[in-house]
């Protein structure tokens, strides 16, 4: 939310706050297990292996969970951003480049 101006921190969104529960993540693969089912003789391998994604969250513990995805979330946020700094790297150089002529 911004007000005059400035962003409010307190909506900001913070992946490390960010806690999946059990049912969730279950949910999760619930649902790509789902898509992958349209195309079963092309998804076989991915569902066998997110099939062993569920069982491998039904039996670990919640702090080890919250733990795991906490790790994978940031690190797909670092990915992102990395990626789109890449994109951007033509743009930004552009942007270099003017700042110079001035």
């Amino acid at each position: 939310m911004v007000k005059n101006g400035k962003t409010n921190a307190k909506n900001l969104f913070d992946p490390d706050e960010l806690v999946l529960t059990k049912t969730e993540i279950l949910g999760f693969c619930d649902r790509v297990i789902k898509k992958w089912n349209q195309n079963p003789s092309k998804n076989a391998k991915n569902i066998l292996a997110m099939n062993a994604v569920k069982t491998s969250v039904l039996w670990t513990d919640d702090e080890s969970l919250k733990a795991i995805w906490s790790e994978i979330i940031a690190w797909t946020f670092e990915l992102l951003y990395e990626n789109a700094m890449a994109q951007d790297e033509e743009w930004a150089n552009m942007l270099k480049k003017l700042k110079n002529k001035k």
